[in-house]
């Protein structure tokens, strides 16, 4: 007989036990996995033999590189920062990292490694991931000019204002990193690579998570890790020293927040990782598809509607000059994360490369002597463009992303 599965709903998470079965011998091999009885606990936490079966401790530390490359970014308004010293951080070479839970990690484990690499979008890597990863050097590469320069920033000049450094375009290098790395790493592994069934399934891993065949080692099997690694990238650093959730948890806790409409998307996610991951050790592999693409909608309208958000709250600052572009640069890098989005339904980007590369020029342009940003006479016009662009494609409306 086929498998009689049992599906989740999507909310609550509830503490229910399933079981299925199959014993047609007709059916390719993969399909007579029996599913086991399993139950979806409350909250992310899942052993075998009394120990954590999860583990994402690389996810953690690529968090944690991101918050230190930040931070030295962020010091360039009081010390010159050094492009040899971030092209560094980026690959972690030398040893540049401070933070005690990053001295002495191996430089295996990197942010350079993993841009935009994922199989989904780059095979693993391809033209477009090296071109990605040289366009964040040349952020950093800003973010050092704008620091030695001494000038104030003004149309055409890196330089400092006040807290923050600004290219001559205006953008904020600092934001730009931040949020596009979001994207082009953390999404990207998420979306494109952890939870593309290509990687989940690669090779025998259906039949060795099923028959519980445990990496070397380890206390998971393939499958089961692979799943934590993009549970890792959102969750996988906890609180920071004040309390408060690291880059993608931040920024779902504050989406959620702003209306009515957002407020499922947090509880979706959350749900949808715990529940693929319990269907795993169950073995129900269509529970576990079924959530894959919960995450994807979902977690894909994060960068959405925080980038109509932040352009919006930039355009309404205009009127004060170089105070729009804190906003206007939070909102060109979460455009730039659009590229790593997925539609779980065709299975590639909401938006394609060439699609932001044209919402991005819009924001980037300007003219000769008012370069991007500074072109504040006629940049209101393209944010209301952009942002309706992105508010209709994924269902929501400019207004309500404009709150919070």
């Amino acid at each position: 007989m086929k498998f009689k599965n049992v599906l989740l709903a999507a909310l609550p998470v509830l503490m229910l036990t399933f079981a299925s079965c199959s014993d047609n011998n007709d059916e390719p091999q993969e399909e007579q996995i029996t599913v086991l009885p399993y139950t979806v606990p409350a909250t992310y936490d899942f052993s075998r033999n009394t120990t954590t079966s999860v583990a994402h401790d690389d996810q953690k530390t690529r968090i944690l590189m991101l918050t230190e490359i930040n931070g030295y970014i962020t010091s360039g308004k009081d010390n010159p920062l050094t492009s040899t010293k971030l092209a560094q951080m980026y690959a972690n070479t030398n040893a540049q990292f401070t933070t005690l839970s990053l001295v002495g990690i191996a430089p295996s484990i990197n942010l350079k490694d993993k841009t935009a690499t994922s199989i989904g979008c780059f095979n693993g890597g391809n033209t477009e991931s090296t071109a990605v990863q040289g366009n964040f050097q040349s952020t950093f590469d800003v973010a050092v000019a704008a620091s030695q320069t001494g000038a104030t920033a003004s149309a055409g000049v890196a330089g400092k204002n006040g807290t923050r450094l600004y290219g001559a375009d205006g953008l904020e290098p600092g934001q730009v990193v931040a949020k596009g790395m979001m994207g082009a790493h953390f999404m990207d592994q998420v979306l494109n690579n952890f939870l593309n069934t290509v990687v989940l399934d690669a090779g025998d891993n259906r039949l060795n998570n099923a028959n519980k065949v445990l990496v070397a080692g380890k206390n998971y099997t393939e499958m089961e890790h692979a799943w934590d690694q993009a549970y890792g990238y959102i969750y996988g650093a906890g609180l920071n020293a004040s309390n408060k959730p690291y880059f993608w948890d931040s920024y779902i806790d504050q989406v959620s927040s702003q209306v009515t409409s957002f407020n499922v998307l947090k509880t979706n996610i959350k749900n949808a990782f715990i529940k693929g991951r319990a269907a795993i050790t169950g073995n129900d592999y269509a529970v576990r598809d079924q959530q894959i693409a919960i995450i994807k909608e979902n977690f894909s309208k994060i960068p959405a509607i925080r980038g109509v958000h932040y352009l919006q709250k930039g355009k309404a600052d205009l009127a004060n000059g170089i105070t729009a572009f804190h906003g206007l640069s939070e909102g060109y890098g979460f455009i730039m994360s659009l590229r790593y989005t997925n539609n779980p339904a065709t299975n590639q980007p909401y938006f394609t490369k060439a699609e932001v590369d044209v919402m991005l020029g819009k924001l980037s342009g300007g003219t000769v002597s008012q370069p991007g940003l500074w072109d504040v006479d006629h940049i209101g016009a393209k944010i209301d463009e952009i942002s309706n662009q992105i508010a209709t494609k994924f269902g929501f409306s400019v207004s309500d992303a404009s709150q919070g």
